[in-house]
């Protein structure tokens, strides 16, 4: 059963080292490039999955 939608995060969390790498490992980028997207568009996944350029919700991490 694919993963339901509905319960990915929404907000991209950077405040701890623990959370910052969850999201370098679902959207499959440097904690760094992440950083410059979230400063660039705030913590919207979308919103900084879109300016880098994937889809989401990001499905390809393989986190689920």
């Amino acid at each position: 059963m694919p993963p339901d939608a509905t319960q990915e995060p929404q907000t991209v969390n950077l405040s701890t080292p623990d959370a910052a790498a969850y999201w370098a490992r679902k959207l499959q980028v440097p904690v760094e490039k992440l950083g410059a997207a979230v400063d660039a568009v705030g913590h919207d996944a979308e919103k900084v999955a879109t300016h880098l350029g994937l889809p989401w919700p990001y499905e390809a991490s393989g986190i689920v």
